[in-house]
């Protein structure tokens, strides 16, 4: 059974609902493949990835849930069984209960010699590989007691977890855990890519995730429409035009960034240059005037204007073609100033960090929805922009932008592990990146990079996409150089002008 690791070219890039890849299970089914057959080659993937990655294993321990899931986890019982291995399958739900192919799969594993303990009578493992079976897509509300036990012993084991299908207690649809969840080293799904391993707390106890399609044939994913689509650098259609042989700066647009409060100026500077290293013909600063002189150091190439108020900007906004407002801008007077003259112009804008506090709080006077900006919330952003909670938004990150959307227009990023990306169509979905951009000064090189992307011509929802993604990838890039721990914000930007180099040499050669 081919299986497909999530990096690979050939990992889907439409993600789906429980119920919608239960709908593509019942249509292969319906097609003409036994339930049961589709439940034996479910477990005989995550059986063959068992022993690829742990081939010297010395035993195998199975916990069963009641449901489907659990079908599985029997079949995997089954299999190693078979093969003479050392295997424990410990029935957290009632074996006698389980129904259709689920039942099936338990008299399989019965047949080949499988002892079925129950968890009242079972001993926690303390060597070998962990199998979750246990609740899979099934769950609909909070992890019971029973099962949080079973959860917490699977964890505090310390051993390799293999989870099948999805780990135990993560919202398949959205990526939250009802409760707990179990860590899994690796995840194998089946049928369809569940959109939840892929954002939220899915990235944090999903492991490495890998997919088979159980042989379902291609026309039946055509019944399902995928609201959620992973984005792929290699396939987004928004491409930076190549330049003509007569280009000027002026076909390539004028980004200015306005922030850098007292003592923020750096994040106002980062964002400057990263808009400058993507293309942009002409990036301006605007910021406190004691930030002139080290921004001029720092980059000669950048314009820079001290500006101390509202009416000292105004002048300065008559040049620029796009506005990047929030790196360091503060919640000072000041601030509300420098945001209100943006927001006056009308030009299209990127808002970040500061600039989207202000908004929430309606410093100045709320802005209307419009579709020539970008906003680029973290989630405590992004539950100030909806007066809500930050456990609200992270809840379901999906129903979050599309939220924020209808409330504010334009596009809209919503960073995290996961990054989605929103503009009023299909949802993208941002599985690149890694934990080394948890450092301070990232967003503001995002808002940049996307400054940059705007002022050559792209729309607000293609340049939100292609800069998450290419932020995303720089990211992915640098830190084979300096390692998580040691990432900043500015290694990104070398890295930055390395994939746009990649993409004008592919431009040439297509």
């Amino acid at each position: 059974m081919k299986l497909t690791p999530v990096h690979s070219p050939d990992f889907p890039r439409a993600l789906y609902t429980a119920e919608q890849t239960r709908q593509l299970d019942r249509l292969a089914i319906e097609s003409g493949i036994p339930a049961i057959q589709l439940m034996k080659r479910a477990g005989r993937a995550a059986f063959e990835q068992l022993l690829a990655r742990y081939p010297a294993v010395n035993g195998v321990t199975v916990y069963c849930g009641s449901g489907n899931n659990a079908g599985d986890g029997y079949v995997i019982a089954a299999l190693a069984a078979q093969r003479r291995m050392p295997v424990t399958l410990i029935a957290v739900g009632d074996p006698d209960k389980l129904q259709d192919e689920a039942a099936q799969a338990r008299d399989y594993a019965l047949q080949e010699g499988v002892l079925i303990t129950p968890l009242e009578r079972a001993t926690a493992p303390t060597d070998g590989v962990i199998v979750d079976a246990l609740l899979g897509t099934g769950l609909s509300g909070e992890v019971r007691s029973r099962y949080v036990d079973v959860i917490d012993s699977i964890n505090a084991s310390g051993l390799p977890v293999l989870a099948v299908d999805v780990p135990s207690g993560l919202n398949a649809d959205t990526g939250a855990l009802m409760g707990c969840a179990v860590r899994a080293e690796v995840t194998v799904t089946f049928i369809g890519v569940k959109r939840g391993l892929l954002t939220g707390r899915g990235p944090a106890v999903t492991g490495e995730l890998l997919f088979a399609d159980l042989g379902v044939p291609a026309s039946i994913y055509e019944s399902q429409t995928a609201v959620v689509n992973r984005l792929d650098a290699r396939v987004i259609p928004a491409r930076l035009p190549r330049r003509a042989p007569d280009a000027h700066k002026g076909d390539f647009g004028h980004v200015m960034v306005i922030g850098g409060d007292t003592g923020f100026g750096g994040a106002a500077m980062m964002a400057a240059e990263a808009a400058a290293r993507t293309g942009a013909g002409l990036v301006s600063l605007a910021t406190r005037p004691e930030h002139v002189a080290p921004a001029l150091t720092r980059r000669p190439e950048i314009m820079v204007c001290g500006v101390t108020s509202g009416q000292e900007l105004e002048p300065w906004l008559a040049r620029p073609t796009v506005l990047v407002v929030g790196p360091g801008l503060g919640q000072s007077p000041w601030s509300e100033q420098m945001l209100q003259q943006a927001l006056q112009t009308g030009l299209p804008l990127v808002l970040d960090a500061d600039a989207l506090n202000l908004l929430a709080a309606h410093r100045p006077a709320a802005a209307d929805a419009r579709d020539n900006w970008i906003l680029t919330p973290h989630p405590g952003e992004a539950a100030r922009l909806l007066h809500t909670q930050t456990d609200d938004v992270q809840s379901d990150r999906f129903d979050a932008i599309q939220r924020l959307h209808h409330r504010y227009g334009g596009a809209t990023i919503l960073k995290g592990a996961g990054s989605l990306v929103y503009s009023g169509s299909r949802i993208g979905l941002l599985d690149a990146g890694n934990p080394g951009m948890a450092t301070g000064g990232m967003g503001d090189v995002l808002s940049g990079i996307l400054g940059g992307l705007l002022a050559q011509g792209l729309s607000v929802g293609e340049a939100a996409a292609l800069g998450a993604t290419l932020h995303a990838g720089a990211a992915d890039l640098a830190v084979g150089d300096w390692g998580e721990r040691s990432l900043l914000a500015t290694d990104l930007i070398p890295a930055l002008c390395q994939l746009l180099q990649a993409e004008a040499d592919n431009g040439k050669r297509g």
